[in-house]
């Protein structure tokens, strides 16, 4: 998904190694002062971005470029962020609708921001089977698709040359459960096999020899989880054959990091390359929030190749999950617990991986749930008699697409499951969604809750996503309890 530099910011930016030793003989300490040197209290930053930068890692927020035009997000964004993630202007349909016709109008706004205030960009992404365009379809021949795919890498890639610190080369190709090492079906698989991965990243490495290319999925947090066991050794694999692959992308949408979570990063830092935490957001509130982004933050920074944290969002007003408050900043743009927590762990953090990315040799060429929503706000009435209602707003859409939050809401008495139902005005189809079970057919969609998110408290609500294809439309729908 995608989204006024000041003064303050600024002045807050880390300094560079050269002024450090120079302030460091002053003070009389012995020995250089380096930019990746372990900060004491007195050089504690105020900013997350200025904490991160001190041992060479970075802190970002995924970015709507249409919310650029509200001052109080830009205004936190340009204080406390140095690097930025695109959350729907760099993805397959927005990009290019049609073949060969891009549209960089969005895209370039966000890299031109980013580079005028001297943010680090993270691409996302250049293959991933949702939220494609029309013209990508079931009717395209294998050598066709290939084609398309690689050439969308060029033209992407190669516009953005040298200005993108990494790429979400492949986005969400597993399966969830089965057997490890399964790839979710998609036109992808379905044409090209397997092997589309390792051509994409193939072309992507030709298209821009420069930037890390990253394999970004949710669900592989948990060290030993079948999907996460599928994707370690897919990148062991990579890592034996040449095939050039610099990072690994955990998204972490959860209300608690497991157990195994450093484990999990340093087990994929143990095959030589970097772990990003690419689309992060913890649900909750207070202390029980904040000391899960603290065991987040610690995981990274215990790891000196876990490169920087990236959050899904600025503020909880424009989450794609805002029923749970998932972010640093409340909907009035103010620091929650959880932002003192990850400041505190990244002000004694230690060095980082190196700036320079060893890059795996090249041959020639041949993303919760990963949501990428920019939504609006969700309306918060007044508690609904009866068991529960549901909303639906269209958040994003493009040719041939669109995306939607739906939110649930409890009436005046909790709620222990809940199943919402709708029917589409003119033929539109479901292409992804998160955070709920759907079924159905024809224009009859019925969506149940998941395992984690089936209980909301009296006048509370919850909310689940999805893309889907053809013309936008909001249909009314219902929502039924047990």
């Amino acid at each position: 998904m995608g989204e006024s530099a000041i003064s303050p910011e600024r002045a807050r930016r880390p300094l560079s190694g050269s002024r450090r030793a120079l302030i460091a003989g002053a003070l009389g300490v012995l020995g250089a002062v380096s930019a990746l040197a372990v900060p004491t209290p007195a050089q504690a930053a105020s900013t997350l971005g200025a904490a991160a930068a001190q041992s060479g890692r970075y802190f970002g927020a995924a970015v709507a470029v249409n919310r650029l035009s509200e001052s109080a997000y830009v205004t936190t964004l340009n204080r406390e962020f140095n690097q930025v993630t695109a959350e729907n202007e760099m993805k397959w349909g927005p990009i290019e609708p049609n073949r060969n016709s891009f549209n960089w109008t969005s895209a370039d706004r966000l890299v031109s921001h980013a580079q005028t205030n001297g943010m680090k960009i993270r691409g996302h992404t250049l293959v991933w089977h949702a939220q494609l365009p029309n013209w990508v379809n079931s009717n395209m021949s294998a050598d066709d698709l290939r084609s398309a795919m690689v050439n969308h890498i060029n033209q992407v890639a190669g516009r953005y040359k040298g200005k993108i610190y990494a790429w979400d080369v492949v986005n969400e190709a597993f399966n969830d459960g089965g057997a490890v090492g399964t790839l979710r079906s998609s036109i992808f698989t379905q044409k090209l096999g397997n092997g589309f991965i390792e051509e994409a990243f193939r072309a992507a490495r030709a298209a821009d020899p420069s930037a890390k290319l990253c394999y970004n999925d949710y669900n592989i947090d948990d060290a030993n989880a079948n999907k996460t066991r599928g994707v370690y050794n897919m990148v062991k694999d990579f890592k034996a054959r040449g095939v050039p692959i610099d990072c690994v992308g955990l998204q972490s949408h959860f209300g608690n990091p497991p157990s195994n979570y450093q484990a999990n990063i340093q087990q994929f830092a143990a095959l030589g390359v970097d772990v990003q935490i690419t689309e992060l957001d913890v649900g909750g509130s207070g202390s029980t929030q904040a000391d899960a982004y603290r065991r987040v933050a610690q995981a990274c920074v215990n790891v000196p190749r876990c490169a920087g944290i990236t959050v899904w969002g600025v503020t909880d007003k424009y989450s794609w999950r805002s029923g749970d408050t998932p972010l640093l900043f409340d909907g009035n743009y103010n620091k929650k617990q959880a932002y003192d927590a990850v400041l505190n762990v990244l002000n004694s953090a230690g060095p980082g991986p190196s700036p320079t990315p060893t890059p795996t040799p090249s041959v020639t060429p041949s993303p919760s749930p990963s949501p990428s929503p920019s939504p609006s706000p969700s309306p918060s009435p007044s508690p609904v008699p009866g068991a529960c209602s549901a909303t639906v707003q269209t958040t994003n859409s493009w040719g041939g697409g669109f995306q939607s939050t739906v939110t649930v809401r409890a009436g005046s008495s909790p709620v222990n499951g809940w199943t919402v139902r709708w029917t589409w005005p003119g033929g539109q189809t479901i292409s992804s969604l998160w955070n709920g079970v759907s079924s159905g057919s024809g224009s009859s969609v019925t969506v149940r809750n998941e395992s984690y998110n089936g209980s909301i408290a009296a006048g509370g609500s919850t909310t689940f996503g999805f893309t889907a294809n053809g013309t936008a439309a909001t249909p009314t729908a219902t929502c039924t309890s047990p």
